[in-house]
């Protein structure tokens, strides 16, 4: 089988990375890439918003599965001008990945499917928006209802920092605060059937302690051996398989990566969110830990016969994911720090090194070096969460550049104690 991996990211790497790793996949090709897909990929430019010239590449290559990483793409309808080329392609149609592209629409969706999540209200106006957060109280939860890139949620206790976030936003719903432990899930969706994977957790605030603000992700593990062990099939009963029905019967049926962002509230799971994709870096430790072919699995949901495939099997162990930022991250990025040690840590046994924000550039020889927020993600498999990590920070420590950012605290003890499980101003730090 050829893959085609679309995007320049963490995701993308991780996605890649595995598949070449799949028996089954004869060669993995990625769109733009990034350096570090490059030493197993081969490379093309492509601009991975632009539909018509994904498919003419992925015809080109002799693609038999495109895999679309981001959100963007998606929702652009990039998926569709592939399906169109009739190629089969993992990712949902423009108007399936509205659920995350929209969050009010998503919210619908939810509500129409009986999933349960918070209360909400989606709001125009200054007015509206008052409105909402006096009648759902603190603390307040105000989310941009258009892609933010992971940044786009403000949860504060300040009404006026609500506010303030919330007029920077355009149309944004307003939820009630969901209390406890947040863990990541991923369903691979076929349409109408759909297998999940083993469950993750993603550490969002840029400092430790779940301080700061949010970012797109500053490390990530699994598996979670404090979430109860029937939460995948619960999930899947009560929130993935409504939503795969609901969408059907609206006649957008959902084919990829449903993310579902989940509180494990006291009275049980709630959603938080979807995305139309896998999350980084929180899918990087399941991908690690995943035993059984991954292009059979997504070539399988691409063509609507997820049924006729094994649901996926996962190693035992644990996985380990801590992301390095750059300076200034998350509210800019510091681009052309040369990066040292990527070489030695990715010599470490049981480690990968995950490129996120990366390129090569010098004139006496190529050089690697930093070229977003979050540059690169260590990640680890041990034979359990506290020996990944150990296993992580042993070989992040071998790399090095200037400004570089990372949490401390990515799976520490206690592995129940998280920050989804206690509220955290944004401005705190």
């Amino acid at each position: 089988m050829k893959t085609l991996v679309i995007g320049t990211g963490g995701r993308e790497h991780a996605l890649a990375l595995a598949l070449s790793r799949d028996p089954g996949v004869s060669e993995v090709h990625a769109a733009p890439g990034n350096p570090g897909i490059g030493a197993f990929a081969t490379l093309h430019p492509v601009d991975p918003m632009d539909g018509p010239a994904v498919a003419a590449l992925a015809a080109e290559v002799g693609a038999d599965l495109v895999v679309i990483g981001p959100e963007a793409p998606l929702v652009a309808g990039v998926a569709d001008a592939v399906r169109a080329a009739g190629i089969a392609v993992f990712g949902p149609s423009r108007e399936a990945a509205m659920l995350e592209g929209s969050k009010a629409f998503s919210k619908e969706v939810m509500a129409a499917a009986g999933v349960p999540t918070a209360g909400s209200r989606t709001c125009a106006t200054p007015e509206e928006v008052a409105a909402a957060l006096d009648e759902l109280g603190p603390p307040y939860v105000v989310k941009d209802d258009a892609l933010a890139a992971g940044k786009g949620v403000v949860v504060t206790r300040d009404r006026a920092a609500a506010l303030a976030h919330a007029a920077g936003c355009g149309r944004v719903v307003v939820e009630e605060f969901l209390d406890g432990p947040e863990v990541s899930l991923f369903a691979v969706c076929d349409g109408t059937t759909a297998y999940p994977l083993q469950p993750a957790q993603d550490f969002k605030r840029i400092f430790d302690g779940g301080r700061g603000p949010n970012t797109g992700g500053m490390g990530s593990y699994s598996p979670l051996p404090w979430a109860p062990p029937d939460l995948p099939a619960t999930v899947m009963a009560e929130v993935v398989q409504p939503t795969l029905d609901e969408m059907a019967r609206r006649g957008t049926p959902f084919v990829g990566c449903l993310y579902v962002g989940l509180a494990l509230t006291a009275d049980g799971p709630r959603v938080i969110e979807f995305n139309c994709r896998f999350g980084d870096p929180d899918v990087q430790p399941v991908l690690a830990l995943l035993a059984s072919p991954l292009g059979e699995l997504l070539h399988a949901a691409a063509r609507g016969r997820l049924g006729e495939v094994a649901p996926p099997r996962f190693r035992d162990g644990a996985s380990v994911t801590v992301v390095l930022a750059s300076a200034g991250y998350p509210e800019s990025s510091s681009k052309g720090d040369v990066i040292t040690g990527v070489g030695r840590a990715n010599g470490v046994a049981d480690v990968d090194v995950i490129h996120a924000g990366t390129a090569l550039d010098g004139d006496d020889g190529p050089r690697l070096v930093t070229a977003g927020g979050r540059v690169l993600a260590v990640r680890a498999v041990g034979y359990d969460v506290a020996d990944a990590r150990a296993r992580a920070y042993a070989a992040a420590d071998l790399v090095a550049f200037d400004g570089l950012q990372r949490r401390s605290d990515i799976a520490a003890e206690p592995l129940g104690a998280v920050e989804g499980a206690s509220l955290v101003d944004p401005a705190d730090g």
